[in-house]
C-alpha cells in the first residue's frame, strides 16, 4: 500500500485527541510529524496532551513545540468546553515519548524539505505554527499537497455570530495561510454541526468495554456536559457531541464522504464585530480566483462508522 505522507497540527483539546485517534488507527496514512499550538489549552498542556495520548496510543511520532501565543492578540483558550487539562476529566498515563529538540517551525521545515512527495497538512487548531512556517519558508509551499483544515464558518460562528474558534485565536495567521496559494479544504462549522455522535452511539462506544473506550466516552460526555452548558458554543446540539476535528482527517482517507463546494474565501482580521470570520464568496461576487473547499455535508453514518472502527481497533492495539 502506498501511504500518504501527513503532519499533524495541532491543539489537544478533546476532539484534537479524536482526530489523533483516527490518524493513527489508518494504515494508509504516514504522519511524519506531529506540532502543537495553544488553542484548546496553553502551549505546555496541548503539547503534554500530544505528548500523553501519542505514547498512550503507543505511536512513535515526533511532537515539536510551536509558538506560544498567536500573532497579534491574547490568547484565548476553551477551558469552559475542555477542562483544566483539556482532556477533561481523563488522567492518562504519563508520556515516554520527548518533546522533539526541534521547534514546530524548524522540524516543518526539515520533514517537508526532506520529503520526496508533497505531503498533506492536517490542521486542527489556530494556524500560528504554519502562518509562521510560511512567513520564514516561503519556498515549502511546493512541498505541501494540501491543507486540511478544521476551521471557519460560512454561515455562522461559535465566538461570534460570524467567527469560528480556530480562526477567531490567530486570524493574522489564517489569513497569511488563507492567501498563500496553497490548497485548503475548510471543514468549518458547516459541516462539522453535522458531524456528531448521538447518546445512543456514545453508550455503544463505552460498550466496547476497552480502556480506551472508556477514556474516549469519558471525554466525550465532559466534552456534551459543557458545551450544554455553554449554550452559546453549541445550539441545536441535538443530544450529540460534535466531532469538529476528525473530519479534517477523515476528508483525507475518506474524501467520498463529504461534499463541498469550491469558493474564495478570505479572513477578517480586523473587524469591529467580525474579526476572525472567514468571509465566503458563495456568490463568487468578489471576481477572485477560488482558493478554498468549503466543505457544507457530511455522510454522518458512515462517519460515525468511520470513528468507532476506529476506536476498536485502536483498543485492541493499545491491549495487547
Amino acid at each position: 500500500m502506498k501511504k500518504i505522507p501527513v503532519i499533524i497540527d495541532c491543539d489537544p483539546g478533546i476532539d484534537d485527541v479524536m482526530a489523533l485517534l483516527l490518524a493513527f488507527s489508518r494504515d494508509e496514512l504516514d504522519i511524519k510529524l506531529i506540532t502543537t499550538e495553544p488553542g484548546n489549552q496553553t502551549q505546555d498542556k496541548t503539547i503534554y496532551n500530544a505528548r500523553a495520548f501519542t505514547s498512550y496510543m503507543k505511536q512513535n511520532i515526533e511532537i515539536a513545540r510551536g509558538l506560544n501565543e498567536p500573532f497579534f492578540r491574547e490568547l484565548e483558550v476553551a477551558d469552559e468546553v475542555h477542562g483544566e487539562s483539556g482532556l477533561g476529566e481523563v488522567i492518562l498515563p504519563e508520556p515516554s515519548l520527548l518533546e522533539s529538540d526541534r521547534t514546530a517551525i524548524n522540524a516543518l521545515h526539515a520533514v517537508l524539505t526532506e520529503s520526496e512527495e508533497p505531503v498533506i497538512l492536517i490542521a486542527t487548531g489556530p494556524l500560528t505554527n504554519i502562518g509562521a512556517l510560511l512567513l520564514a519558508h516561503p519556498e515549502v509551499k511546493e512541498k505541501i499537497s494540501y491543507i486540511s483544515y478544521m476551521g471557519g464558518a460560512a454561515v455562522a460562528g461559535n465566538m461570534s455570530p460570524f467567527a469560528e474558534f480556530n480562526v477567531y485565536v490567530d486570524p493574522h495567521a489564517a489569513d497569511i495561510v488563507f492567501r498563500s496559494g496553497i490548497p485548503i479544504v475548510m471543514s468549518g462549522l458547516d459541516v462539522t454541526h453535522k458531524a456528531y455522535v448521538n447518546l445512543e452511539e456514545l453508550n455503544e462506544i463505552e460498550s466496547m468495554g476497552t480502556d480506551l473506550a472508556q477514556k474516549i466516552g469519558s471525554m466525550l460526555r465532559f466534552y456534551i456536559h459543557n458545551a450544554k452548558n455553554n449554550d452559546f458554543l453549541e445550539t441545536d446540539f441535538e443530544n450529540g457531541i460534535r466531532l469538529h476535528d476528525l473530519c479534517a482527517v477523515s476528508y483525507v482517507v475518506t474524501p467520498e464522504l463529504f461534499e463541498g463546494e469550491d469558493c474564495y474565501v478570505a479572513i477578517e482580521t480586523e473587524g469591529r464585530h467580525t474579526a476572525g470570520a472567514t468571509v465566503v464568496d458563495y456568490s463568487h461576487r468578489s471576481g477572485k480566483p477560488h482558493n478554498v473547499k468549503v466543505l457544507h455535508t457530511v455522510d454522518r453514518e458512515a462517519f460515525v462508522n468511520q470513528f468507532m472502527e476506529a476506536i476498536e481497533k485502536m483498543g485492541r492495539h493499545i491491549g495487547q
